[in-house]
């Protein structure tokens, strides 16, 4: 199933926080001003192929958790999504939209970065690993 790919969509981030770059496309999401993610680019197939093949096109969105995009000739584009990888997205939504949750994620990113976040003993390696 031949795919067309989805052109890049850019942005600047607007204000001091999270902004996610392109829906549709490569994208971006900057915490605090420091990227920490870069997306793929979304497959795209006409509604008419997508009706033709709908049973393996699905099959395949759900296989590799990748959404597909569908482009319709006289309306607005839909895109297919697993719903395990919906729920997903809604749950990196949450985090993405809880200001608390988002300091805490770039303060030990922070702390990462510069290695001095907590390090734990052998003994407490082991006991978290389970040896």
């Amino acid at each position: 199933m031949p795919a067309a790919r989805a052109a890049l969509v850019t942005a600047k981030p607007q204000r001091k926080g999270v902004t996610v770059l392109g829906l549709v496309g490569a994208f971006f999401v900057y915490l605090y001003g420091k990227p920490v993610h870069q997306g793929a680019v979304m497959d795209t197939i006409s509604v008419n192929k997508f009706r033709d093949n709908l049973k393996s096109v699905v099959e395949q969105v759900i296989s590799r958790h990748e959404p597909l995009k569908v482009t319709r000739r006289a309306g607005e584009a839909f895109v297919v999504i697993s719903a395990e990888d919906w729920e997903r997205e809604q749950e990196t939504l949450h985090v993405l939209q809880n200001k608390n949750l988002m300091q805490q994620i770039s303060d030990s990113l922070d702390t990462h970065s510069s290695k001095t976040g907590y390090k734990p003993t052998s003994e407490q390696m082991d006991e978290i690993t389970g040896l």
